[in-house]
C-alpha cells in the first residue's frame, strides 16, 4: 500500500517537527514530510520558510540552491525567491520585464518552537502541544534539552504504538533499564491527562544502570518512577517520569512520517535538575533506550495494520489499542487501513 497513508488529507493538518532549529542557518535544507519533499530556508529576518522542493521554472531541487542575504537561489537558473516565496530574480529576464505571477513559491505553513522546526502541510487542525510544556519553558527550574534528528526504517504507526507500549521494557530494554523478572503488566485506567494528551499513569520500578544512575540522580540499583504515558494524533506521544527524589524527566517523542514505512524521529527532555551534570550525559541514557528501540522496530517489515481484528491485543496494549482506534477514525475516508 505504497504512500496510502501518507496520501491521506487528514494528516496533512497536522504539525510535524521536521528538523532541529539549528539545521537550518547559511544554507537550504531538504526534509521530507508525508511523501512530499520540502525545502527550508532562513530568510533575512530570521524566520524559517518551508515551501515546496521544486523550482516552478524546470522542477530544480532549491535544496541544492544557495541562500544569499536571506534569498533561496536555485542552482538551475539562478532564479531567485526571497520573503514568503516571491520569486525576486529572473537573471535571464530582460529589464523592465515582469516577473510572471506563476514563479512565487506556495509557501507552507512553518513555525520554530522548543528547538525544532515544525511545518504543517494543510489547515492546522489542532497547534502544536503546548499544555504544560510552555510553563516548563519558562520556568528556571527546568532545561530543555534537545536531541538529534535522526532516520528510522520503519513506519510512523509502529513507532507511536512502541511508545505507548511497556510491555516491551523487559526484552527489549534489558540492556539499559528493563528489569526481566517483572514482566506483568498491572491493570490501567486510560484516562484525559490533560486537555491535550490521552493515555494512562502507573509506577515501575527500573534498573538503575551507570547511564541510569546520571538520569536518574540516584545511585541505587533500582528505582521507582510515578509515569504518566499519553498521545495526541496523530503521532506524538509524551511520557513524564518522576522520581521518588522529586526529580522531574519530561519527554516529548515527535515521530514525522517521511513516507509510508520511512520517518524522522526526534525528542525533547524537560529536567528540574540541579544543572551540574551536561545535557550530553543526560541524554545518552535516553538516546540508548532510542537505540534499543529502533534495532527492534526496523526487523519488522511492512506497514502496521490498523484493523483492530487484524494482530492480537491483552489488557497490556489498551492505550495503543485505543489510539489506533482513533487513528483510524481520523483518516479522512473513515476507512481501517494498512499504516
Amino acid at each position: 500500500m505504497n504512500g496510502e497513508l501518507c496520501a491521506d488529507a487528514a494528516l496533512a493538518g497536522y504539525w510535524y517537527a521536521v528538523a532541529r532549529s539549528d539545521a537550518v542557518h547559511d544554507e537550504p535544507a531538504a526534509v521530507r514530510l508525508l511523501a512530499r519533499d520540502i525545502v527550508l530556508w532562513r530568510t533575512a529576518d530570521g524566520a524559517v520558510t518551508a515551501a515546496p522542493d521544486r523550482c516552478p521554472h524546470r522542477e530544480a531541487p532549491l535544496s541544492a540552491g544557495t541562500v544569499a542575504d536571506g534569498c533561496l537561489r536555485c542552482p538551475y537558473h539562478g532564479w531567485t525567491f526571497g520573503d514568503e516565496g516571491r520569486c525576486v530574480l529572473v537573471p535571464s529576464a530582460n529589464d523592465g520585464v515582469p516577473i510572471p505571477p506563476r514563479a512565487h513559491l506556495s509557501t507552507v505553513r512553518c513555525t520554530e518552537r522548543y528547538g525544532l522546526v515544525w511545518v504543517c502541510l494543510g489547515e492546522p487542525a489542532v497547534d502544536i502541544p503546548t499544555l504544560g510544556l510552555e510553563s516548563l519553558e519558562r520556568s528556571s527550574e527546568f532545561r530543555r534539552i534537545n536531541t538529534p534528528a535522526e532516520i528510522w526504517r520503519t513506519s510512523a504507526p509502529r513507532m507511536t504504538d512502541n511508545f505507548l507500549d511497556i510491555a516491551h521494557f523487559p526484552f527489549v530494554h534489558a540492556g539499559s533499564f528493563g528489569r526481566a523478572q517483572e514482566t506483568r503488566v498491572p491493570k490501567v485506567e486510560l484516562e484525559a491527562l490533560d486537555d491535550e494528551f490521552f493515555g494512562y499513569r502507573y509506577e515501575v520500578d527500573a534498573n538503575n544502570s551507570d547511564a541510569g544512575v546520571v538520569a536518574s540522580g540516584q545511585a541505587a540499583e533500582v528505582v521507582h518512577r510515578r509515569m504518566t504515558t499519553g498521545f495526541q494524533l496523530p503521532f506524538t506521544v509524551r511520557s513524564t517520569i518522576e522520581y521518588d527524589s522529586g526529580l522531574q524527566h519530561v519527554l516529548l517523542l515527535l515521530t514525522t512520517p517521511v513516507d509510508d514505512v520511512t520517518s524522522l524521529f526526534t525528542f525533547v527532555v524537560w529536567r528540574n535538575d540541579d544543572f551540574d551534570v551536561s545535557a550530553e550525559e543526560i541524554i545518552r541514557f535516553d538516546l540508548g533506550i532510542g537505540a534499543e528501540d529502533k534495532l527492534m522496530l526496523e526487523k519488522i517489515p511492512g506497514p502496521m495494520p490498523l484493523v483492530r481484528t487484524s494482530l492480537v491485543s491483552v489488557q497490556a496494549d489498551r492505550c495503543s489499542v485505543e489510539w489506533r482506534r482513533r487513528l483510524a477514525m481520523l483518516l479522512s475516508d473513515g476507512t481501517h487501513r494498512e499504516v
